[in-house]
């Protein structure tokens, strides 16, 4: 493998010419420099990425950890982030710990040793970065995505739960619906207790009853939503309407109504929240709250390169606003 002293030697100047010309960042002379360029072609020589890299004290790679991966949500987050690291001229490192604590530790650890100039982290409340990572690395830009703890020192971009379900809830309301249950996440997350009590404001707001067994609680997975719409259901006096914290168990509710003989949006009607790509093309396609993912991941890139290049700047949060997607899950109901 040729190398910069074979280039130089080629084309008869000294290596720090060949590396004014290589790094662009001083005057060389057009016709030196066509010849450096020359000698560059001839023998096939790449610069090393890592040598420039230590040289700038930048590798232009930005490392990613997400803790969960079977949820459509976080892979179009992440199909969102490497499109905009890849048009701004960055690497993106990926990095999946399936809630393993030890794992996400040591992936930590190899993403430092490829000097990584930034971190983005998408995790759930359930696996979350553990508060060591913070103190241990107080100096690495980091955004946190989706949730984060209250007292991390890092840009946090974060949806506005409460808001999200609210507007779920009262769209189910403003069609007619009146017994309507609710597919919660994990109550002991922080997203799955704002979007539920989202659900209690808009119940109480309308003066409408909220019955204990119209509330069945999820994990955001796909077959916590079949158990949950089931036993939703068996109930003497089965809900109008339902609305999923997510589309993950929103997906899962459809097939327990399919199985049960029933159609969704006619016998009864769901409401989803992500508005993940799958939804457009369920049978009938989903009425969810659309997350912004192509926007996240645009932010998210953003926030951790502007905390590279000012990393003594206050961290900020930023909250991104739910829209509603009508589509035909849910219809309206006459009285």
């Amino acid at each position: 493998m040729a190398t910069m002293k074979d280039v130089a030697k080629l084309a008869n100047v000294s290596t720090s010419t060949v590396s004014h010309v290589i790094n662009n960042d001083r005057y060389v002379s057009p016709a030196i420099r066509s010849r450096i360029e020359a000698a560059i072609a001839q023998l096939n020589y790449t610069p090393s990425a890592l040598a420039r890299s230590l040289k700038r004290q930048e590798t232009r790679t930005i490392g990613m950890l997400l803790t969960r991966s079977n949820n459509p949500f976080f892979s179009e987050v992440v199909q969102s982030v490497e499109r905009n690291c890849y048009e701004l001229g960055y690497q993106l490192i990926l990095c999946h710990t399936e809630g393993d604590k030890q794992r996400m530790i040591n992936n930590i650890g190899t993403l430092l040793q490829k000097r990584i100039d930034g971190l983005l982290a998408l995790c759930s409340e359930t696996h979350s970065i553990p508060a060591e990572i913070f103190s241990s690395y107080p100096s690495l830009p980091m955004v946190m995505m989706d949730w984060t703890p209250l007292s991390t020192a890092c840009d946090i971009i974060r949806d506005n739960s409460l808001q999200g379900a609210t507007i779920a809830v009262n769209y189910l309301i403003a069609q007619g619906y009146e017994r309507i249950a609710c597919i919660t996440g994990p109550l002991d997350n922080t997203q799955a207790q704002l979007r539920f009590s989202g659900y209690q404001q808009a119940m109480q707001q309308a003066g409408l009853t909220i019955y204990p067994d119209y509330q069945a609680e999820g994990n955001f997975q796909f077959a916590s939503g079949y158990q949950a719409m089931q036993t939703l259901l068996a109930l003497p006096k089965r809900p109008e309407a339902v609305f999923c914290c997510n589309d993950a168990m929103a997906i899962g509710a459809y097939r327990a109504i399919n199985q049960a003989g029933m159609v969704v949006g006619e016998d009864i009607s769901i409401i989803g929240y992500d508005d993940i790509e799958l939804a457009l093309y369920l049978n009938p396609p989903l009425t969810t709250i659309h997350q912004p993912k192509d926007e996240l991941g645009q932010l998210a890139v953003e926030t951790l390169l502007h905390r590279i290049q000012h990393k003594d700047s206050e961290s900020h949060v930023l909250t991104l606003t739910p829209i509603l997607t009508e589509r035909a899950s849910v219809k309206k109901l006459l009285r």
